[in-house]
């Protein structure tokens, strides 16, 4: 038999001299940009160089990972076993679940939504101000009805609007698109206080599904955290695998409940298996790289970079202040806020920006110098642009 390196030695050329050199700049740059990248959640802090010759193989994890499948190159039974992971970190019960690692938080929000609309088709969608940019053109693709709820100057819903809008339309069934972590400023929308909304307002049918990208990652390993996951009552949560773990391409699960999932399951015979998710071909490599993560690091591993990251955070605030700007960070978040800095400190660092806000992340590929650098420059540009007098704000 011939092995699939011999093939590919034999039917392909090496690159010319002049491609090899594109590649090499292309390493470069991408290794210069790292040193910058401080405003945006994902951990570049992993090895996955032993899954190295998985890439020799066409994987592709077709269809539901819980069903057979006639596509045999897959790595589906490694799948199952992150999703019972997460499955156990969010508290759902075995026989309960259902899901698959998707493509990202995106996938995972969007399929929530989509399990929402079909177990309720006239259901109405609430959402923040400040939830991610992602899920208005996710509710335009399902044309689903929607109504955006006000923001408290931490990120966080106005419960006290929530109510008085379901309120209003208390006869049509509500859709709770709730962010635990939004994207600027890590704020959790309480479930437990949604919760009660829809007991007071006597609401019989409802469905909330929890955009956890990030905060999914961390809350669990933090004591005393807020109450988010199935325990508070939701029905479907998304988080992603690239942000707080570490992968070379982007990639998440969703989990939801599997009595929703089985509404939508078709059987497809040129595959032989159920067609129960978005797309219809899978990354195979993303569940082996959550895997190979999750078993190299465990919880105690996760608990202390967890850690680590609050750390930094609670660092890079005090540093902030003790500099003279206002900045400042929810509970529980790795996400330090503070004034949009002059354009000569954005064209430097990677740093995410709304309106007057930016913020960095403290993720575990960065430094306390780094901080520090950023710190200095945002100190300095200040200076120049406006004079020491007018740094806060």
């Amino acid at each position: 038999m011939v092995e699939a390196t011999e093939l590919r030695v034999a039917g392909e050329a090496a690159l010319s001299a002049e491609d090899q050199r594109r590649l090499e700049q292309m390493l470069q740059y991408i290794r210069a940009q790292a040193e910058t990248f401080i405003g945006y959640p994902c951990n570049g802090y992993f090895d996955y160089s032993a899954l190295h010759e998985f890439l020799k193989y066409p994987v592709n994890n077709v269809g539901d990972p819980f069903a057979p499948c006639t596509y045999r190159v897959h790595t589906r039974e490694i799948e199952r076993e992150v999703l019972a992971w997460f499955a156990e970190l969010t508290h759902i019960p075995p026989s309960d679940y259902w899901g698959y690692v998707t493509n990202g938080g995106t996938e995972g929000n969007i399929y929530g939504l989509f399990l929402a609309r079909e177990l309720f088709p006239q259901g109405l969608v609430y959402y923040s101000e400040d939830t991610h940019y992602s899920v208005a053109k996710n509710l335009r693709v399902l044309n689903m009805k929607h109504i955006m709820i006000r923001s408290q100057p931490n990120g966080e819903i106005d419960y006290d609007d929530l109510y008085e809008t379901i309120r209003i339309h208390r006869d049509v069934p509500p859709i709770i698109f709730a962010n635990i972590g939004t994207t600027m400023t890590e704020a959790i929308d309480d479930i437990v206080r949604i919760r009660k909304i829809l007991s007071d307002l006597a609401i019989p049918e409802s469905y909330i599904h929890c955009d956890a990208a990030l905060s999914g990652m961390t809350l669990p390993f933090i004591d005393g955290a807020p109450l988010y996951d199935f325990r508070a009552g939701i029905d479907s949560i998304s988080i992603s695998g690239h942000k707080f773990i570490g992968s070379p391409m982007p990639c998440g699960i969703v989990l939801a409940k599997k009595r929703y999932v089985e509404r939508i399951a078709r059987s497809i015979e040129y595959i032989g298996t159920l067609d129960t998710t978005l797309t219809g071909s899978r990354n195979g490599i993303a569940p082996l790289i959550l895997w190979y993560a999750i078993r190299t690091r465990g919880a105690d591993g996760f608990r202390r970079e967890v850690a680590d990251c609050l750390e930094k955070a609670r660092y890079a605030v005090e540093r902030f202040r003790a500099r003279g700007i206002e900045a400042w960070r929810n509970p529980f978040a790795v996400t330090v806020v503070f004034p949009r800095p002059p354009e000569v400190v954005l064209e430097k660092w990677q740093i995410a920006v709304h309106r007057n806000r930016a913020h960095i992340i403290t993720m575990q590929t960065v430094r306390r110098e780094q901080i520090d650098a950023v710190i200095d420059d945002v100190v300095a540009s200040c200076e120049a642009a406006a004079g020491p007098a007018e740094i806060k704000g």
